[in-house]
């Protein structure tokens, strides 16, 4: 699904073949957004309130430049998750905590694009030894597709 995603975007110019190499090999699932990025996160926020998922943190890493008096394109992160499903991630091994809670980037291009990026769960099951987790991973990833969906459209 994720490479169908990436070569479905490609097709359409949404991702530059040297972003979709640096994606696919990253692990990341990359989306663009109709919206601002403020507009993206704002609405990825919701969504995830909604459906009862926690928000740890949001962090707005254009305003951090500003308070250094550097210049950086609209970018914000947004950091949540759902202990319910991450901990027995970590109980199959806790390296996996280093990508958990969950992690959602939505930032501005250079083209004045905005795109909202996130880890691809199953990179995570390679990267931490999780396939005996796949189950729990495929909802992770289908409810990740869906709420990054609500926010980009």
């Amino acid at each position: 699904m994720h490479r169908l995603f990436l070569t479905i975007a490609f097709s359409l110019g949404l991702i530059t073949s040297a972003s979709l190499s640096a994606a696919a090999e990253n692990g990341l699932v990359v989306k663009e957004s109709t919206r601002s990025v403020s507009e993206t996160i704002n609405l990825l926020e919701e969504t995830l309130k909604s459906k009862g998922i926690t928000i740890f943190a949001r962090v707005d890493h254009t305003a951090g430049a500003a308070k250094v008096d550097l210049d950086l394109r609209p970018t914000e992160l947004l950091i949540f998750g759902n202990p319910k499903l991450g901990t027995p991630l970590m109980q199959t091994n806790q390296t996996a905590g280093i990508d958990l809670p969950l992690k959602a980037l939505a930032y501005e291009d250079s083209d004045g694009k905005v795109l909202l990026v996130y880890n691809d769960p199953a990179y995570l099951s390679t990267r931490h030894g999780l396939s005996e987790k796949a189950k729990v991973l495929e909802k992770i990833s289908g409810a990740l597709n869906n709420f990054t969906d609500i926010a980009t459209k």
